[in-house]
């Protein structure tokens, strides 16, 4: 059977104490095959590592290549990447690896590798034994006590070890030896038919509404010359302050421009239905497409993804009300 493919881009689980912090650990492919000995068939492929925190569009593209290169040689992908930003990460796979036809899992950890209560090694061990034979055939997150579709994923605690949830999708999995999964979750198989897109800075933008928002600063976010996208984090079930007449005239200015964007709730669980308010139903009314109950990080991975593969707004917004790769509900 062909091995599984550890792709290591950075993050806490490679890291080591310093007197600045911590910062990668020299050596840790060598470290990671010493601490995975008798764990099955596997190599090991070390990107130029990634503070979380540090991640930009471009490095997308770059991750997607490093497996799609290895895609016919390996039966299955374990990504090990920065919690921080890992749900935009796998999002971002997840409509690049289209047609999807092995394991990816992607999978970190709170504490690094070889310290006191790490959760690196149980993460990484549940996330190998996927990749190496499950019925996965999509991009995942595996963490802590759960298996979760990656675009559907979002961190929700800055300490706990199971950080990572999914409040508008169940788990495709409960982990444990073995993992017990449900399958009515699972996406089927596919064909693979990669399109890996070059994202880049700048191109998408994130509003976030709250008390007292100006126009002015809308307006300063727009300006930006290469913004071509914007995703909304909206009110409830997607509402906007409406009694500033110049801040909806901002947006559909940049609408009228060609500005795509795309409304999400600011609630962790529930749905955009831009109708049900006039505060809503004003954005729908200026062309904004109401995002039903995608996550921030794959609304903003989604956007990105489909504004590097096409230039026609009016395809590009007919795209994001479709679901893609399982990231949203779709009535």
């Amino acid at each position: 059977m062909p091995p599984v493919l550890i792709l290591h881009t950075g993050g806490t689980i490679g890291m080591a104490a310093t007197p600045g912090g911590y910062r990668p650990l020299p050596g840790f492919a060598g470290h990671l095959r010493r601490q995975l000995a008798g764990r099955g068939e596997f190599t090991v492929v070390e990107l130029p590592p990634i503070d979380s925190a540090d991640l930009r569009p471009g490095h997308w593209s770059a991750i997607a290549t490093a497996l799609a290169e290895r895609w016919h040689d390996h039966a299955g992908f374990v990504v090990l990447h920065g919690t921080d930003t890992m749900a935009w990460s796998a999002s971002a796979l997840s409509f690049m690896l289209r047609g999807c036809d092995k394991p990816v899992v992607f999978t970190g950890a709170q504490i690094p590798m070889g310290e006191p209560a790490s959760d690196a090694l149980a993460n990484l061990a549940a996330a190998l034994d996927i990749a190496a034979a499950s019925p996965l055939r999509e991009v995942a997150i595996a963490f802590g006590p759960r298996l979760l579709r990656g675009n559907r994923a979002r961190k929700l605690s800055a300490t706990r070890l199971d950080a990572f949830d999914s409040p508008n999708c169940p788990a495709l999995a409960e982990l444990g030896t073995p993992p017990a999964f449900h399958v009515e979750q699972l996406r089927p198989a596919g064909r693979p038919d990669f399109r890996i897109a070059a994202c880049t800075d700048g191109a998408v933008g994130v509003l976030t509404f709250y008390p007292g928002i100006s126009a002015a600063s809308v307006d300063a976010l727009l300006a930006d010359p290469r913004l071509r996208g914007l995703v909304l984090q909206s009110y409830g079930t997607g509402n906007a302050p409406q009694a500033d007449p110049a801040l909806l005239g901002a947006l559909e200015r940049a609408a009228a421009r060609g500005v795509v964007m795309l409304n999400t709730t600011q609630c962790a669980h529930g749905s955009v239905a831009q109708e049900t308010y006039a505060t809503g139903a004003a954005l729908a009314g200026i062309g904004v497409v109401g995002g039903a109950d995608i996550t921030p990080e794959a609304a903003f991975a989604k956007l990105h993804w489909l504004l590097a593969s096409d230039s026609d707004p009016a395809r590009i917004a007919a795209a994001l009300r479709q679901s893609l790769a399982g990231e949203q509900s779709v009535a």
